[in-house]
């Protein structure tokens, strides 16, 4: 892997998702004209949020010389699903978005664990060394995080406002992730593998 600076990966995987809140603020309860056609502010942010995503995520991929398998899932379904919104000039698409997002998600670990297979470990090893045991339970902890937010993205979007949603998916979402993986700082700890000593200790020899 490429070294980067520390800044550069938090700012190109947020930064396309607060660009995309501050146009929807800016924006919002206006309509914008685009080639005779009227935009809502949400239709309008996911518009810009779009080839933004894109172009972070390939800069990402340049500088750093690869990318996590969530990342491109989530290009994918932006482009798929925020091109019908922009398309269709209907913002339900873009909204049920993170819905397929976290679903895919859960079926892929829930089979994973099911079927005993190690796809978590294999992606993020590297970064959490553990063995075994603390990737099943990780495994089957995150299919069910994923599983409850696709829930919880289907209630707030169906039973609140448009802006209550994008404060949910610009700041709410992150956090519950962010809150999940350091309420297993335990698991990770004590599932931990020990680190090889890079050189023998002398008094031994």
């Amino acid at each position: 892997m490429k070294a980067t600076k520390p800044w550069v990966k938090p700012v190109l995987e947020y930064g396309p998702l607060l660009l995309f809140f501050a146009i929807f603020m800016l924006k919002r309860g206006d309509t914008v004209n685009l080639w005779g056609q009227e935009y809502t502010a949400l239709v309008f942010a996911t518009l810009i949020f779009i080839p933004v995503l894109a172009l972070a995520t390939l800069l990402q991929w340049r500088l750093t010389g690869k990318l996590a398998p969530m990342q491109v899932a989530t290009l994918v379904l932006v482009v798929v699903f925020g091109g019908l919104s922009v398309w269709l000039n209907d913002p339900r698409f873009f909204k049920i978005k993170p819905t397929i997002i976290y679903l895919l998600f859960a079926g892929i670990l829930g089979y994973s664990y099911l079927a005993g297979k190690d796809w978590l470990q294999a992606v993020l090893s590297e970064a959490l060394p553990m063995d075994v045991a603390g990737w099943r339970k990780l495994t089957l902890r995150m299919a069910l995080l994923f599983l409850a937010l696709a829930v919880a993205n289907e209630v707030v979007w169906r039973t609140m406002s448009e802006t209550s949603w994008v404060y949910f998916k610009t700041f709410g979402l992150p956090l519950i992730l962010f809150v999940f993986l350091m309420a297993n700082a335990r698991l990770y700890r004590d599932h931990a593998l020990d680190k090889p000593t890079d050189a023998p200790d002398e008094s031994t020899r």
